[in-house]
Formats: structure tokens, sequence, C-alpha cells
């Protein structure tokens, strides 16, 4: 199936990105249009999956989001990298968890080349470096459409992570690419693109 690769070098707003990607959901659901990978960066947003609980968001200041994505509170910033994805399961294999896994599986190759070494954890969704998390997964299907995505911590500020109970983590159980290493990749949004072209074959 056409599978279109989105790049986006400027900051989108996570309401207009939802509304791109839910209106491209609705076009697959008709067996129209193309599967789509999009990779961007949002500016600072918290947002609530449907497993989130009013308790995880510390200060009540903040304005939350509530998206219909799995899993808890997070939050989106410049730095961190969001991968997006919109992918007709009904033309690939509708198995739900080798989806998660390709996803884990990317995410790891990808922090490999910073020589960072990580591990998922199915009690746990998401992917790890010594017990920290990097990189969230939340992932909505209907009607054999998967969509929303992952977002990885790169260069981005934690500090915003205190103002929320990120996924039911402890603050301090969050990091990043750069607070894990110092080795530098050439071009990022390269890198994911092709990791994640060459793993979603596998669904």
């Amino acid at each position: 199936m056409p599978l279109e690769i989105k790049i986006s070098k400027k900051l989108v707003n996570y309401e207009k990105a939802l509304n791109l990607l839910t209106k491209r959901v609705d076009l697959l659901k008709k067996s129209k249009g193309k599967e789509l990978i999009w990779i961007l960066e949002h500016p600072l947003t918290f947002t609530a999956g449907i497993r989130s609980k009013n308790e995880e968001v510390l200060d009540k200041n903040i304005e939350i989001i509530k998206t219909n994505r799995g899993g808890k509170i997070t939050l989106h910033n410049p730095g961190q990298k969001i991968v997006y994805f919109a992918l007709n399961l009904n033309k690939r294999k509708k198995d739900i968890r080798n989806l998660v896994k390709q996803i884990e599986n990317s995410i790891i190759e990808f922090l490999e080349n910073f020589k960072i070494k990580s591990h998922a954890d199915r009690n746990n969704v998401g992917i790890w470096v010594k017990g920290k998390k990097i990189a969230a997964i939340g992932i909505r299907v209907t009607n054999w459409i998967a969509y929303h995505g992952c977002s990885i911590n790169i260069s981005n500020s934690l500090d915003p992570y205190k103002k929320i109970i990120p996924c039911g983590l402890n603050n301090s159980d969050v990091t990043s690419v750069a607070n894990e290493t110092k080795v530098k990749s050439v071009n990022i949004n390269q890198l994911l693109k092709k990791i994640f072209i060459k793993n979603l074959k596998n669904i």
C-alpha cells in the first residue's frame, strides 16, 4: 500500500497534527489515501491518554489536552521527536502486539546509533535506559487502522515533567538522549525515517 513520509521541520501544533492524523485515518477506513509516517516536534503540550487520572496532574494551572490514544499523561516539547503513524492493518498483519514490537525495535535501534543500550518492558510500555523512560508509545486501533505513535526524548527540557506524573512514573524516572550520551547523530529525521520504514515492513 502507498506510504507517505512526512517530515516537519517547524514545530507543529498538537491539535492541528491530531486533526490531520484523524482525517488520514478516515480516508484509510474507506480504502482511500496513503498510509502515513510523520516525524515532527510539538511546542510544549501536555496530553492525557484514555488511562489518565486527574491526580496525575501536579500543577493544576497547566492545560491538559485529552486524546483517544492509549496511555496516561505525558508531555511533548521542542527537542522531543514524535513519530506518528496511520497504518492500515487490514492490508498488513492484524497483530497489534507485533506493531508495538516493531515500534519498540525501531526506537531501540535508533538509540544504538548514540551508543545507548535500551530495552522494552512488557509491564511498562515504552523504552527504558537504566531504569529511566526515554521513549513513550501510545497507539489506538479502530477498524484495524492503527494511529498515533511514539515520542523520543532527544534534547528536550525534562523540567516540565515535574508538573505531572508522567505515564504514572516519578519525575526522576525520565531521561533523554542528551542526558545519556555525548554522541551526536548527523541527521536525526533521516535516521528515524530509514529505521521506521525498514521495521514497519514487518507488520
